[in-house]
């Protein structure tokens, strides 16, 4: 087992004080968006195996089959396919979507061969991999996520009673599902600002108006509200009126596939995704929003929000959150006192993060004859860790381990 030492990243739409109170220590008063558990080359994790300070991407590096077992290796390659983080929104993030794995290879291909550099700001693809992500809430947590249906969304802005907004509202009633969601974010995007500008203005003083008065629309509109204060007069306020609101409570979470539209925000999560870096931006940032090539990416398609609970997998009290994918798994465990250990898989390499109360991880025993370890590695260290909320461990594949304690823990490891 590795303890690790993150990186908290402090991007200007961080919370300045959930991680924290999370961490148990002092806010320095400067936002803290994201701390990064693993190896992505951004900020990998940092650990020590006896000689001082190293990068887990390093150590992965080094010895990939080791660490990640030859099944992970054929499948994703030489290094840890996963990245996981706790996130803090204090603000609204930036509206965008995440390509699939085909459109990121294109991309990342095409960006080469002109040679745009890779931190251009007008760069689209930073690698060569999709980005889909669950986001579990640790705290309520509120987000938007995929298209509402057209006529849901056609009854919300004839009640918001803006003249900019009469035409909109017009082509999600009249136009086919998916042709009326593209012509609509293609009109938003595409207008003049200053003109668009405008009508942000008066959609945001009508949704004030009624998220005070109530009703079916209360929570939507407040949360859009909120997000032209954060960003007045851009267009991705508009586009932003087109997704689902959500709001979870501790324990739920979203999953985020290819080409769905969705921000956070605001709320303390443990996000996990895959290794990458690419996002298109439909607004609601300051940064490049590259219209053509976020509309080749976004998915048409209306579909609910799609909150997740926890499934119990195992015995053991293993509680997991199913996505269609397999470079990532999220399961969490909530740990009773007195409570027989729980032993964990060890076919796949694995972060485990504390988010609540003490425990412990001690290595497992071997079995006499034979194994179920996909990697027939050796047990690691024989030296117990114990995590308080907000620290966290790497185990490599094929290493045993039990947890014990009082409280909760995330596991981040790969569908075996």
């Amino acid at each position: 087992m590795d303890r690790l030492t993150n990186t908290v990243r402090p991007y200007a739409w961080g919370s300045t004080t959930a991680i924290p109170e999370l961490l148990g220590t002092e806010p320095t008063g400067e936002p803290q968006a994201e701390m990064w558990m693993g190896a992505h080359p951004g900020a990998p994790s940092r650990t020590d195996r006896g000689a001082g300070p190293v990068s887990l991407a390093d150590v992965i590096a080094a010895d990939p089959e080791r660490e990640l077992g030859p099944d992970a290796v054929r499948a994703f390659g030489p290094r840890l396919p996963f990245l996981l983080k706790l996130l803090a929104a204090g603000s609204p993030l930036s509206l965008q979507v995440h390509p699939d794995l085909a459109q990121a290879r294109e991309g990342f291909a095409d960006e080469e061969r002109r040679g745009v550099p890779l931190d251009a700001p007008h760069r689209n693809y930073k690698d060569a991999n999709h980005k889909p992500e669950l986001i579990c809430a640790l705290t309520p947590f509120e987000g938007l996520c995929g298209f509402r249906h057209p006529a849901e969304t056609a009854a919300l802005l004839e009640a918001l009673g803006v003249d900019g907004l009469k035409p909109y509202a017009d082509i999600l009633r009249a136009a086919p599902e998916d042709a009326a969601l593209r012509e609509v974010l293609t009109a938003v995007l595409s207008a003049d600002h200053a003109e668009t500008a405008e009508t942000v203005e008066q959609a945001a003083a009508a949704a004030r108006r009624l998220a005070a008065e109530g009703g079916p629309y209360a929570d939507a509109c407040a949360a859009y509200a909120a997000i032209a204060h954060h960003y007045p007069g851009d267009p991705g306020v508009l586009a932003a009126m087109l997704l689902n609101h959500v709001r979870l409570q501790p324990g739920e979470a979203l999953f985020l596939g290819a080409g769905i539209p969705h921000a956070y925000l605001g709320g303390l999560g443990v996000e996990l995704m895959a290794n990458s870096d690419n996002v298109l931006r439909c607004g609601l940032t300051p940064k490049h929003v590259d219209v053509p090539e976020l509309l080749r990416v976004v998915r048409f398609e209306a579909r609910d929000a799609g909150v997740l609970r926890p499934e119990e997998a195992t015995a053991s009290g293993e509680e997991v959150y199913e996505t269609p994918i397999d470079e990532f798994r999220l399961s969490r465990f909530v740990l009773a006192p007195g409570a027989a250990p729980h032993p964990l898989d060890d076919r796949t390499p694995q972060i485990l993060l504390c988010t609540a109360g003490t425990v412990t991880l001690r290595p497992g025993s071997v079995p006499e004859t034979g194994s179920e370890s996909g990697t027939g590695a050796e047990t690691g260290t024989e030296t117990a860790v114990t995590l308080a909320p907000g620290e966290s461990v790497f185990v490599r594949a094929g290493e045993r381990v039990e947890l014990t304690g009082k409280g909760t823990v995330f596991r981040a490891t790969l569908v075996a």
